[in-house]
């Protein structure tokens, strides 16, 4: 046999041996894309194995629903509260209105002391000047008596004199007061101390440092700094 027919034969054994082999490659990347597109199927192949999508689920909307609102009709209404009256703004809040007449509220009040010196020598009297006034939109009264419309003198903590200690007769006096017109009173003191012991001697005060300040219910005016000579 001639050798290079033997070359030639065997040759041709190692070429279609390669064709072979990368047409059966070929053939398995082609199969591992079809079964990995079955592998992903849609919404119907996962309802086919039992499964649910988002879009299946409308039962579980109506449990996180509000509650219906209950709105009053439009008949009902509330009985105002003598002495007042009620409207609605813009808003549909309850505005309340006072009638004249009625008890001055803290609010509505303005209370200020003023003294009259500031040095007072031997044998001169201290003088205040208490005025209350209405900032409101009506007439309303006010208690302006000793008892509830007080002078209270200290000096550091030691509590020297009261307008209210030791006062006898009427002390109750209601005043109408009108929208910016003040209450005014003048009150004058002795130089004295005192206390709830009336029937004691009062005590002159000692020359020094004294402090005026004026209260009624739920109000207290400003300081009023003087001294005695």
């Amino acid at each position: 046999m001639d050798p290079d027919t033997f070359r030639d034969d065997l040759g041709a054994d190692v070429y279609w041996r390669r064709r072979m082999t990368a047409l059966i490659g070929v053939l398995m990347v082609v199969a591992v894309v079809a079964w990995a597109c079955s592998a992903t199927g849609g919404p119907d192949d996962v309802r086919k194995r039992g499964g649910t999508t988002a879009q299946e689920t409308p039962d579980a909307v109506p449990g996180v629903l509000p509650p219906p609102e209950v709105t009053p009709s439009a008949s009902w209404s509330r009985t105002p509260s003598p002495g007042t009256s009620r409207a609605t703004g813009a808003a549909g809040t309850a505005v309340r209105h006072r009638r004249p007449g009625q008890v001055c509220t803290p609010r509505q009040l303005v209370l200020s002391m003023e003294g009259q010196g500031t040095v007072y020598p031997a044998g001169i009297r201290p003088r205040f000047i208490l005025t209350l006034v209405n900032v409101g939109k009506v007439m309303c009264t006010a208690e302006v008596g000793p008892r509830s419309l007080e002078v209270r003198i200290t000096s550091g903590p030691d509590r020297v004199w009261s307008s209210s200690d030791c006062i006898s007769g009427e002390t109750d006096h209601v005043d109408r007061l009108e929208r910016g017109v003040p209450y005014v009173r003048e009150l004058v003191w002795d130089r004295r101390r005192s206390g709830n012991d009336c029937a004691a001697d009062r005590v002159a005060a000692r020359p020094g440092t004294y402090v005026a300040v004026a209260h009624a219910p739920g109000l207290r005016s400003r300081k009023a700094v003087f001294h005695l000579r």
